[in-house]
């Protein structure tokens, strides 16, 4: 087992798997109320813990801290709309229940290499309880759960808004693989009237004048940015070209590393991007095979020897000159390639399942398989061809729609968020903030 020593790195890694999700201790005493949210309360036990908690994470990536009181003003916001989300899933009935975040926590232990046992001895060694561990990673896939109803799964991809995607994707974007972005957000409420508008524009230009005199973005990401990762330095992370947010795509194509874009403005509000770091975009050359097979199903009548015994029998044939076409057309169970002589076309890695293809790839071309088994049935198959392909424009293809609905979920569920503090009952009270 590893030392204690690393256990808050550890602790870190998890948080940062769990898509943001933030550890706070329990509220042991109400010393006095912060804000309201609508009719629940935010204590300032509670605030001070997660400020707590964003210090550690922040002096560890060595990010400049801002004044106490803007960053507390930053986690005491991220606590509103978390307030919110959850009041709205409980008022749309939505839950998640202790099977789901049993399989949730040991998906986490298995991604670092770690037992459930040691989780627990690891959380517990950092003075974090394992019940409340388990509530807060209720919280976080409830939360999810909201969005994917409320926002992801009415979010409509056209084909026009696809063949704009691959049309957008011959810049120079399609030369770099990924690229690494910082992101600041001045927002601008719903309903903006002029005069906000142009506040907000103000503002976002003297941002950028300071980011121009060698301002430290991440440093004044956490102290004035609005948007969801102002706490991580504004931090995006790596973005396959493929799947940058359509608002910053055409400023992205023209920026090199350590560029700073101008605010560029949406319904959202004036928005500024850095551009960190950039991978190569190599073409992807995958090996795909041309094959033909035949299926025998196996069911209450066709037991698994019998489908295999026909399917010997077959090979036999076809080895001894008969048609493989026309058995295939004869005997195949999968109809859709059987009218076709068996033939399965041109496929790629991951077009089949696993045991079909380590078989078919084992194979010399023209050489005919032993009878095998998969989830299908029984098979024989015949490798035809091979080839290299440059499959880049099939994958961007097939990734498109993925990743328009990627980039709209997050404008939408930005837009989302903002509407629910608006709607709501908000109440930060005075002295709130101050040293936790």
């Amino acid at each position: 087992m590893r030392s204690r020593s690393t256990s808050l790195t550890r602790l870190i890694g998890l948080m940062a798997l769990m898509a943001g999700f933030t550890l706070q201790a329990a509220v042991k005493e109400l010393d006095h109320i912060v804000a309201v949210v609508n009719e629940d309360i935010i204590a300032k036990s509670e605030l001070d813990s997660q400020t707590r908690e964003m210090l550690a994470q922040l002096t560890q990536k060595r990010t400049n801290l801002p004044p106490m009181r803007i960053l507390q003003g930053q986690v005491l916001e991220r606590m509103i709309a978390k307030r919110l989300q959850l009041q709205t899933a409980e008022r749309l009935g939505l839950g998640v229940d202790d099977a789901t975040v049993t399989k949730a926590i040991t998906n986490i232990a298995e991604n670092n290499n770690i037992s459930l046992l040691q989780l627990r001895e690891t959380l517990e060694a950092d003075g974090i309880s394992f019940p409340l561990f388990r509530e807060q990673l209720r919280e976080d896939i409830l939360i999810n759960r909201l969005k994917q109803k409320e926002v992801i799964n009415r979010i409509v991809i056209t084909e026009q808004d696809v063949k704009s995607f691959l049309a957008r994707e011959i810049g120079t974007s399609r030369q770099r693989s990924a690229v690494r972005l910082f992101h600041i957000l001045i927002a601008t409420p719903e309903g903006a009237s002029p005069q906000d508008v142009q506040e907000a524009k103000k503002q976002a230009l003297a941002v950028y004048d300071q980011l121009e005199q060698g301002a430290d973005f991440n440093e004044l990401a956490v102290r004035v940015s609005d948007g969801r990762q102002a706490l991580e330095g504004g931090d995006l992370g790596w973005i396959e070209t493929s799947r940058i947010p359509s608002l910053f795509t055409s400023v992205v194509d023209e920026m090199e590393p350590g560029a700073i874009s101008e605010p560029i403005r949406n319904a959202s509000g004036f928005h500024i991007v850095k551009l960190s770091e950039v991978r190569g975009g190599n073409k992807l050359i995958i090996s795909q095979t041309h094959a033909r097979h035949i299926l025998v199903n196996t069911n209450e009548i066709v037991s698994d020897n019998e489908a295999r015994q026909r399917l010997e029998t077959l090979r036999e044939r076809i080895i001894g000159g008969d048609s493989f076409e026309s058995l295939a057309r004869s005997h195949s169970d999968d109809k859709a390639s059987a009218i076709k002589g068996g033939d399965l076309g041109w496929t790629s890695p991951g077009d089949l399942v696993t045991q079909f293809e380590e078989r078919m790839d084992a194979l010399a071309i023209g050489e005919i398989s032993e009878a095998f088994k998969t989830q299908f049935g029984w098979h024989i198959v015949q490798p035809l061809e091979r080839r290299q392909h440059d499959n880049t424009e099939e994958a961007l293809k097939n990734m498109a729609r993925q990743a328009i609905q990627k980039q709209k979920s997050e404008e939408a569920i930005e837009l989302w968020l903002r509407q629910l503090r608006d709607e709501a009952y908000v109440e930060i009270l005075p002295e709130a903030l101050g040293t936790p």
